[in-house]
């Protein structure tokens, strides 16, 4: 996994964390996506396939670590524990998201001024709570992610386009949670966002291997899977200013 795939370092709070990056064909300063896990952890299939097929379309792509570089390839109960660990102290949460924004930005092949953010599950929260933090970010798109907070946005704080792909059927976003993502929306004063229910789909539409997991309400559904990854590709045209290129993922 991640073969060919640069190894990128951050340090926080103690934690060394390892994440990957796709680079594009391009060279100068290219727009950045970070490309944030679930909880199944970064090894998950999905990441550094988002990562290469974004890097195809002119993107560095840079698939971040929430739980630490020595928890790269543990088992599933392992990276359990270090979900739970985070998703108990908020704070520092958001602040290690932070920290891998930050990372990405300072980086001499970023163009700084054109940063977004895709997360799936667990990454899905992860970049809902990096644009609630205020940061530079141009767009954040959450598949399936959890939508609750410990801190929603407040007025004005939040200075790119939100998107939220999820599933009707999403036992761990379920409805309410959605309407009350799109309250706070508005209530922050969000300039452009976007919320799409897909009726037919549950957690983890975005993963063919989903019924690996044998978990209840965790289900793959290809239509809302194209659907998402082809309005992905569209924002980030358009919020990075860049024509129009091929929008396959499979």
């Amino acid at each position: 996994m991640f073969e060919g795939m640069e190894p990128v370092e951050v340090e926080h709070d103690g934690t060394l964390l390892r994440g990957y990056a796709a680079r594009p064909d391009e060279s100068g300063p290219s727009p950045a996506v970070l490309v944030m896990h679930s909880a199944v952890g970064i090894g998950h299939e999905v990441n550094e396939h988002a990562a290469r097929k974004l890097a195809e379309q002119g993107y560095l792509a840079v698939c971040t670590d929430m739980y630490g570089a020595h928890l790269e390839g543990a088992p599933l109960d392992q990276a359990a524990v270090a979900f739970m660990e985070n998703r108990a102290d908020p704070v520092k949460q958001r602040a290690r998201i932070v920290a891998w924004f930050d990372a990405v930005a300072g980086r001499s092949d970023v163009d700084r001024e054109r940063i977004a953010a895709v997360g799936f599950c667990y990454g899905g929260m992860s970049v809902l709570e990096l644009a609630r933090s205020g940061a530079d970010v141009k767009a954040v798109v959450s598949y399936h992610g959890t939508l609750e907070t410990h801190a929603p946005a407040e007025p004005g704080v939040i200075k790119g386009h939100v998107v939220a792909y999820c599933g009707a059927s999403d036992p761990y976003a379920p409805l309410d949670d959605v309407d009350n993502l799109r309250k706070e929306l508005i209530a922050a004063e969000a300039r452009t966002y976007q919320i799409t229910v897909f009726g037919d789909a549950a957690h983890g539409f975005t993963d063919p291997q989903a019924a690996r997991l044998e978990l209840e309400g965790v289900e793959f559904d290809a239509l809302s899977n194209d659907l998402s990854w082809t309005g992905t590709l569209v924002l980030l045209e358009h919020v990075f200013s860049r024509p129009s290129a091929s929008r396959t993922r499979s």
